[in-house]
């Protein structure tokens, strides 16, 4: 849960930060408001009423509403709301919710973890979990390889091996052997 309250403008723009409860962790994530009236307070709660829907405002289209995404078996359900095709937001709302439901009726749990373990195509080290690294700056650029893995439900978890310090080959082999002991514990 979040509370975020600032003076600013009518029509101008704030950044603030959204942290969602789940059931098992905290996540912060940026977001971005406009002010309505010259104090803006915003209180935001995850729960279930809001889970694969979102507010879809774009003036420019002329599109508002809700839409409904959904991913199950690697296919994307997705369907759009339109605030005047459904006579206001509370009722495209309501309607996009109805919608939201059904599906989730019909279709399996999702498979969390048919998703890890798996290689990717953008993998390119042949190692679930073993990425390289480059991170520049304006004098240096810093090389390394760095296994990840999830310790617990929320948790990740992560180590980097210098290619400066190790060398290409001796950094790889380490990253495998770090993520092989990350994925046991």
């Amino acid at each position: 849960m979040f509370l975020h309250s600032n003076q600013a403008l009518p029509g101008q723009k704030i950044q603030c930060r959204r942290i969602c409860r789940a059931s098992f962790k905290r996540e912060l994530e940026k977001t971005s408001l406009t002010v309505v009236s010259g104090m803006v307070k915003f209180i935001f709660t995850f729960d279930m009423d809001s889970y694969a829907i979102s507010r879809i405002d774009l003036p420019v289209m002329r599109s508002h509403g809700w839409q409904v995404r959904l991913r199950r078996q690697g296919r994307q359900f997705s369907k759009f709301f339109s605030d005047g095709k459904y006579d206001g937001t509370e009722s495209a709302l309501r309607i996009a919710r109805a919608y939201r439901d059904e599906l989730l009726a019909k279709l399996p749990e999702p498979e969390r973890a048919g998703a890890e373990g798996k290689l990717t195509r953008r993998n390119v080290s042949g190692v679930v979990g073993v990425s390289r690294i480059v991170i520049k700056s304006r004098t240096s650029r810093y090389e390394f390889w760095q296994a990840t893995w999830s310790s617990g439900p929320g948790v990740r978890r992560r180590m980097k091996f210098s290619v400066r310090r190790y060398g290409e080959g001796r950094a790889f082999e380490l990253a495998c052997v770090a993520r092989k002991r990350g994925e046991r514990k």
